[in-house]
């Protein structure tokens, strides 16, 4: 039998926030008297998930889908709609697609702090400008970004999207979007979702081939990231590898 997400609690026997929870305590009225800040992550969830299940809370099935993954809601978001469906007992497919856009609400909130005219001068400033676009994500992408002449950036694209160990690149693409902006710099940049910041073979290959092909395009390859999570990167320019 099929879930049904317009059953009401009571018919099914799942636990209201309401039901369960002191009115003072409830999350939707913490909010409404001391704002969002005061709400904890799972309280936050609790807003978006509404019910719980029988002999759980919803803030109680919240706090453990948290400790299931380590507290991290990058974690979370990696699951998927299926996932979450298969995992927790209460969660729809509705359910999972509604914490999942608001996850990737907040990511591009958090992205759009570095939207205006985001200055680029180091390796750090370019980790930070790509890590809320490639940490999160679960398989490999290669990005550009565009630089102008004061390193400001233009654009950040996606040029390929690939499986968990690697991606296909294309120079002809990874250029293009430089090309037809005429840009002064890129950054070339791709995430290892197994957080192994080391550089392979093939990226090696990679920024060699880019290198070159930017001296010849008189567009300067200021920088190639390797993204991971936790403030781990690989700068080839820090390591003087695009002289």
């Amino acid at each position: 039998m099929e879930e049904n997400e317009n059953i009401k609690p009571s018919m099914v026997g799942s636990r209201s926030i309401k039901e369960t929870v002191p009115e003072e305590d409830r999350p939707r009225e913490k909010a409404k008297k001391h704002g969002f800040g005061s709400l904890s992550t799972a309280e936050l969830l609790a807003i978006l998930l509404r019910v719980g299940t029988p002999g759980e809370s919803v803030v109680d099935l919240c706090q453990r889908i948290l400790r299931d993954n380590d507290g991290k809601l990058y974690l979370i978001a990696r699951k998927g709609i299926n996932n979450l469906v298969k995992n927790y007992h209460g969660i729809g497919e509705v359910k999972a697609i509604e914490i999942l856009a608001a996850l990737e609400l907040a990511r591009r909130y958090q992205q759009e702090e570095f939207e205006e005219r985001f200055k680029i001068m180091s390796s750090e400033d370019a980790y930070n400008y790509l890590r809320t676009r490639m940490e999160h994500l679960d398989h490999e992408e290669i990005m550009v970004v565009l630089l102008n002449h004061a390193k400001q950036v233009e654009e950040c694209v996606r040029i390929s999207s690939g499986g968990t160990t690697m991606t296909v690149a294309d120079i002809k693409m990874i250029l293009r979007p430089a090309i037809e902006r005429l840009s002064s710099g890129i950054i070339l940049a791709h995430n290892h979702p197994s957080d192994n910041p080391n550089p392979s073979q093939q990226d090696d290959r990679l920024t060699e081939r880019v290198h070159q092909a930017c001296k010849v395009m008189d567009i300067q390859l200021v920088d190639h990231i390797i993204v991971c999570r936790g403030n781990r990167y690989y700068s080839y320019n820090d390591h003087g590898r695009l002289l």
